[in-house]
């Protein structure tokens, strides 16, 4: 299984992230450690990526996914899966990939956004993220507000997950 913690910048994907992989006891990985010097160069000066920009990324991130199935392993990743079209690109033909979509008021993510130090994305793109964002229905995505706190997330996503297995007759759907 492989889960991927999406949403735009400041939505807390990194923590939940390690946090979800603590609790499933698995790898976590960081997709903005896969995006190009030139990619975290842009969003540093507050340039928003293109889709070209984006590719590149979203294929090496599809790479990880692929060599965690072929290992069977379960992995938590994030990105931030901005489109339907990305998420289809990390998705391919798999049915073991769940969307985690991480969501927030405007003012909240703001708020975060302005107390965090030492990231590269450029807070004045928040906008333009949530611009882009195509936001998943239910049938795509287990959505959770990040107003509650990163342990009441985690919590809401194993119940998923639990719910999903059982769902499956102990398979992922």
């Amino acid at each position: 299984m492989i889960v991927i913690a999406m949403g735009v910048c400041g939505t807390g994907k990194t923590r939940i992230g390690e946090l979800l992989s603590e609790r499933l006891a698995c790898e976590f990985i960081d997709g903005d450690t896969l995006h190009s010097a030139a990619n975290k160069s842009k969003m540093q000066q507050g340039i928003p990526l293109t889709d070209e920009d984006r590719m590149p990324w979203l294929h090496a991130i599809r790479q990880v996914i692929e060599a965690k199935q072929r290992g069977g392993e379960t992995a938590v990743l994030t990105c931030s899966s901005l489109k339907r079209a990305y998420r289809d690109i990390l998705r391919g033909h798999d049915e073991d990939i769940l969307f985690i979509y991480l969501k927030g008021s405007y003012e909240l993510l703001q708020q975060r956004l302005a107390e965090r130090a030492g990231h590269f994305f450029n807070p004045c793109l928040l906008q333009t993220q949530l611009d882009t964002l195509e936001e998943p229905d239910m049938n795509e995505a287990i959505a959770i507000d990040i107003v509650l706190t990163p342990e009441q997330i985690i919590e809401r996503i194993t119940e998923k997950l639990g719910e999903l297995t059982v769902c499956a007759g102990g398979n992922l759907i």
